[in-house]
């Protein structure tokens, strides 16, 4: 496609280096819907592989010609067994090339898909099947049908497709067909092709419902299109590159940037914790698409890794870290990318160049003693990795800055598609969640008054856009809540601008925490900086209508191990027994607790913008990590403050009596 075909010319508002950009890539601005974009992809990238699971049994590998039969097979499938065009299907599965069949498979037969992952509670996937009107069914497996089955004949589910293989019950009342049967249908009947509008319904995803009922987050084509043609302005793919996928498929943020990377002739190979670290390095991506805590989890495992290293050398590798670390701060002070010096004078700027200049060839060394050894663990040939999903810690951005890794911090939630903000490798200025895609907007606003700041001032973040969300479905009241009459959009997140426009977040308005003296403390920040101690692997602030803020730990046991073998001490925990040879502490000693004191307020006292209200006063450990299983943590790994406030109102309480 030439040049002057190019559709782009609707993005009036572009920057020219935006609009070289995306002259680079595959454009289809003219296409009205997702379905449409799988037999073109098929014609320009044949037989490169597009989806990769290789810890399926047996492994799958799938090609841009065979995604486009399948997809159609699926789709002539569902319209052969009755499936018509707005039918809602709930979709509950979990990562996998048949998720990514199934999900364009029912968009093609004309259906609407509810997503939700197999893992989810039973009552909340039952609610999202009646809220949706669902009339089918595709789930994950037989367990998850097993999950749900004694209340499915009280629904109007009159199809169950399962994505495995497995043999469908006999003597059901619904008919249950598996994957191989539906495609084996699909074969046999002709697809009869649906021309989607941009405006129509393409998908649901409920919220997570933090706060009561989920709520149902309606997109239309032109939501999600909007992310496919915008993308472009941020990371420029090649046919065959590597895209190692680990979040959950159906959750927007990962679901719309696969979309794009896929359109542009990319291989997907899927992982997950366990194999993850062991991928990174045999699969060697180009992109990745994760959140804070998977970055946080690999600077862990890396500080892990200097922690084992002799003293001398220890002392070596953090001498070149700290000289890393005011070469790339003086670096963007001279490049007018720091968000710490953002008004720098003209001489400012040239005394910081000749500052990063002497400072160069010690940051060289590090290079090549240390940080291109890192590198090799992520299989060093990452282009850029896209961060969302939460807050990303200064530390961790900065860690990856200097090891030469481009982490680009983006920001959005499920009900802008999502991504309405993310920094630019010309301008990833740390701190931030960079400008806004095309056709975007963000104003600041009082959040009592609602009159709008100024550049700078910091307030509620409202954002309008052609990927703000139709509504919450069979839900205007909340729609009306989140959406005023001029299509500004809610956040909930509190922030400011730049002069520049750059998204800076401070917090979340319903996180925030109000001491008994009127105060409000936004915890992300302050949570991030005491992240830095080695010795904290996770933490949470609370003390809502209290004197103090005090927070909940849970320790980073090895390294404090570590710690107290360096001070002729043994650790002992609950279920483990001691050597009497040894003097032991345990986590209530006087010298575990003046360690962490020290931590706490170190770190917060170094965060910028520091104020005695942020001090932390007291704290309690707790020795169970936050997670998914336990239900402490989101699918994408942030954490349910509410759920760990239930779960530990009675230590929270201690804390403050």
């Amino acid at each position: 496609m030439s040049k002057n075909q190019l559709g782009y010319s609707f993005l009036s508002n572009i920057t020219q280096r935006e609009r070289q950009a995306l002259e680079r890539l595959v454009d289809y601005t003219n296409v009205e819907s997702l379905p449409e974009i799988w037999p073109l992809a098929a014609k320009r990238f044949g037989d490169t592989v597009v989806l990769h699971n290789p810890h399926a049994k047996p492994e799958v590998t799938i090609t841009y010609i065979q995604l486009a039969e399948q997809i159609q097979k699926f789709a002539a499938g569902l319209q052969a067994l009755g499936v018509k065009v707005g039918d809602r299907i709930s979709l509950i599965a979990d990562n996998s090339p048949r998720w990514f069949i199934a999900d364009q498979g029912i968009m093609t037969a004309g259906g609407v898909d509810a997503v939700r992952s197999s893992q989810a509670e039973r009552e909340e996937l039952l609610f999202i099947i009646a809220n949706s009107g669902s009339t089918a069914l595709v789930l994950e497996d037989l367990k998850t049908l097993n999950k749900l089955q004694d209340r499915l004949n009280d629904l109007p589910i009159q199809l169950v497709v399962l994505l495995s293989d497995e043999a469908p019950p006999a003597e059901q009342t619904i008919k249950v067909l598996n994957f191989s049967q539906l495609i084996e249908i699909g074969a046999n009947h002709d697809f009869v092709p649906v021309r989607q509008k941009r405006d129509a319904l393409a998908t649901l995803i409920y919220t997570s419902g933090t706060t009561g009922k989920p709520k149902g987050v309606m997109l239309s084509y032109n939501n999600l299109m909007h992310q496919v043609t915008t993308f472009g302005t941020v990371v420029q793919p090649q046919k065959g590159d590597i895209v190692l996928s680990i979040l959950p498929s159906w959750h927007s943020y990962e679901r719309t940037v696969e979309y794009y990377l896929l359109s542009q002739g990319c291989t997907q190979v899927y992982t997950n914790l366990r194999s993850f670290k062991g991928d990174l390095k045999e699969f060697k991506p180009h992109y990745m698409v994760a959140v804070p805590r998977l970055w946080e989890s690999i600077y862990e495992g890396v500080q892990k890794q200097f922690r084992e290293q002799p003293a001398n050398k220890q002392r070596l590798i953090n001498f070149l870290l700290g000289i890393s670390e005011k070469y790339i701060k003086a670096r963007r002070i001279a490049q007018g990318l720091s968000l710490d010096n953002l008004h720098t004078s003209s001489v400012e700027r040239l005394a910081a160049k000749i500052l990063a200049s002497a400072l160069f060839p010690l940051h060289a060394l590090g290079e090549r003693l240390v940080y291109a050894k890192v590198r090799e663990a992520t299989g060093a040939r990452i282009k850029q990795v896209i961060s969302g999903g939460g807050a990303l810690p200064r530390h961790i951005d900065n860690f990856f800055e200097i090891i030469g890794v481009q982490i680009l911090q983006g920001y959005g939630l499920t009900e802008t598609s999502p991504v309405t903000h993310v920094r630019r490798p010309w301008r990833n200025m740390i701190g931030t969640s960079g400008q806004p895609l095309p056709v975007t907007e963000a104003k600041i606003i009082d959040p009592e008054t609602k009159a709008p700041l100024p550049v700078g001032k910091r307030g509620l973040v409202l954002l309008r856009g052609p990927q703000i969300m139709q509504g919450y479905y069979q839900n205007p009241e909340a729609t009306a809540k989140a959406i005023d009459a001029e299509g500004w959009f809610d956040s909930g997140d509190l922030g400011l601008l730049t002069p520049q426009n750059d998204l800076v977040l401070t917090g979340r308005a319903k996180d925030t925490i109000v001491l008994s003296n009127g105060e409000n403390i936004e915890p992300q920040p302050i949570e991030d900086a005491c992240l830095r101690s080695p010795y904290i692997d996770q933490i949470m602030l609370v003390g809502q209508d209290q004197r103090s803020i005090g927070a909940l730990i849970v320790p980073n046991l090895e390294a404090l191990e570590k710690w107290a073998q360096s001070q002729n001490l043994q650790l002992r925990l609950p279920e483990t027994s001691s050597s009497e040879s040894t003097t032991t502490v345990d986590l209530e000693s006087k010298i575990i607790q003046d360690l962490f004191r020290r931590e706490l307020n170190q770190e917060v006292q170094n965060r910028p913008g520091y104020r005695p209200d942020d001090r932390i006063g007291p704290f309690r450990f707790i020795l169970e990590p936050f997670s998914i299983e336990n239900g402490m943590m989101t699918q994408t790994l942030k954490t349910r403050r509410h759920i760990v406030t239930e779960r530990y109102r009675d230590i929270i309480d201690g804390m403050f009596a």
